[in-house]
């Protein structure tokens, strides 16, 4: 029931969202003016270097297994990695794609489930530790130009406030892990059993450092081209921004449009890059909405080849479909042996 309430929240989030920005009959003019003189090579251009994010993601995520010595086959670890891709985009939540690629993940390499599943959560946690690098060094940069107007201040302090307790987060599993402060934890701590995944996470990877620093910078480089693809849409439809600016707007997009407000963050990027992009570059309100739009079909697009890939996967022995749901208990499962175990 707590699932479905959430579910029918979002989707209301969602249509209040989008007739928000879409809503306007002017604005809609003004978009099918732009569609209609956009110069078209800049999105192909986009799709190109969104490919460049899926290249580092995966090269991140074979490096992250490779610490945990599991060595897939070149397809098998692909098709893994775009089914997460694809789940990612389509299911609500965000992480859809991150249990079925731990399950699937588990199957395949059955000898070595606890690897296998600590490569998935630290693939995320990599992730979300150069997001926060970089986001954290660009507000710094740019923080007075961020902050002009009353409706960009708010949206930076919503940002801030996101930033923050991902540091406090952080810092916290870095004392718990380091410390050794997990068996401390009551038993019935809310979180425990997943605190308890991410430090022996950090243990692992941090003897492993040259691995765990060549997936940080992949990192790094899938965020920047992820940054870069929507500057190419911003190019298509004539938006005159500079680089440094729209590169300092684009973690607050990122970030809110992350949380799990609306599915997939539809019509919260829009919003988001209307107010930031129109009120601090001078962008059209109309074409600051499409260029988030625009951006999120090409990450759609690139993530499309996860579905063909997961109806002809076949993975390692025999093995039925089954629903995501029980999926989800299986992880749980594992995640519990974990923590007995530690």
């Amino acid at each position: 029931m707590r699932k479905i309430c959430i579910t029918l929240l979002q989707l209301a989030v969602t249509i209040a969202v989008l007739y928000w920005v879409f809503h306007d009959p002017n604005k809609r003019a003004q978009m099918g003016v732009a569609l209609r003189t956009a110069d078209y090579t800049w999105i192909a251009i986009g799709i190109v270097i969104y490919l460049v994010v899926e290249i580092a993601a995966a090269a991140r995520w074979q490096v992250l297994l490779r610490v945990q010595d599991i060595h897939l086959t070149l397809p098998r670890m692909s098709g893994l990695f775009f089914i997460g891709m694809f789940y990612n985009q389509f299911l609500p939540g965000g992480t859809g794609g991150d249990i079925m690629k731990s399950y699937l993940l588990l199957k395949e390499t059955p000898g070595k489930k606890v690897g296998a599943l600590l490569a998935v959560l630290f693939d995320r946690l990599v992730g979300l530790i150069a997001l926060v690098t970089l986001t954290g060094t660009l507000i710094a940069l740019r923080y007075s130009w961020l902050a002009q107007t009353h409706e960009t201040r708010q949206l930076l302090w919503v940002l801030l406030i996101v930033l923050g307790g991902s540091i406090v987060f952080l810092l916290t599993t870095f004392v718990i892990s380091g410390f050794n402060l997990v068996h401390w934890l009551p038993e019935h701590f809310p979180g425990r059993e997943k605190l308890i995944e991410v430090s022996a996470a950090y243990h692992l990877y941090a003897r492993h450092w040259p691995g765990t620093l060549l997936a940080f910078g992949a990192s790094l480089v899938a965020h920047l081209a992820t940054f870069a693809t929507f500057l190419c849409v911003a190019y298509a439809f004539r938006a005159k921004v500079a680089i440094v600016d729209f590169f300092a707007v684009m973690p607050i997009e990122r970030t809110i449009s992350a949380l799990p407000i609306s599915f997939a963050g539809v019509g919260v990027r829009e919003k988001v890059l209307q107010i930031m992009l129109h009120g601090l570059c001078g962008v059209p309100e109309a074409v600051a909405a499409l260029i988030g739009s625009m951006s999120f079909l090409i990450i759609l697009f690139c993530c499309l080849p996860g579905g063909i890939v997961y109806f002809f996967y076949k993975p390692s022995g025999e093995m039925k479909r089954v629903k995501l749901r029980e999926m989800q208990r299986e992880v749980a499962t594992l995640e519990h042996e974990i923590s007995e175990a530690e």
